[in-house]
């Protein structure tokens, strides 16, 4: 069956789309949510008409979403959380405590079911996490757990320094 969506639908599309879904998904999810309208001769050109107000729209979202990239991209916020021996949690970082972290110390709202990660994060240190803002496009934000960004810029000096200490034993190795 098709329909014109009226938002985002993820995975499907935008507003203003056309797009074939199930019928029974259509009838009790995406018409009774107001979330589409049936792609009947007269609704598509009503569509046509308001092509023009979707664009421009559209525009906005995806400006918004850009200015949100770069306030976020690259950027670190701290979640506390108690840590067990080894750096395990006691429980996990959720999302919504990463979302909160991030209106609380960078000042941006993100909803957090746009805050990605496969699953919570269980271990201290410093990981990367995804952040889709709109569409394809996403930030990555750096979540310290239990550790403060001196600390783990101190790590990465000396993960280098080992690597490049081995780089060059092998290096000697392999001339002898």
């Amino acid at each position: 069956m098709k329909v014109i969506l009226l938002g985002e639908l993820r995975g499907k599309g935008g507003e203003g789309d056309i797009v074939d879904v199930a019928q029974g998904y259509a009838e009790n999810y995406l018409f009774p949510n107001k979330i589409a309208q049936p792609a009947t001769p007269g609704n598509i050109k009503q569509l046509e008409e308001r092509r023009h107000n979707i664009e421009k729209r559209e525009a906005q979202r995806i400006a918004a979403a850009e200015a949100t990239k770069a306030a976020l991209d690259g950027k670190s916020v701290t979640v506390d959380a108690k840590i067990g021996e080894e750096g395990q949690l006691f429980g996990s970082v959720t999302p919504a405590q990463i979302a909160d972290a991030i209106k609380a110390q960078l000042d941006v709202e993100v909803d957090r079911k746009r805050v990605g990660r496969g699953n919570n994060i269980k271990t201290s240190g410093k990981h990367a996490v995804e952040v889709n803002l709109y569409r394809e496009i996403t930030a990555v934000v750096n979540v310290l757990v239990g550790v403060t960004e001196e600390e783990t810029v101190e790590e990465e000096a000396e993960v280098v320094e080992v690597e490049a200490e081995t780089e060059t034993e092998t290096e000697t190795v392999e001339a002898e």
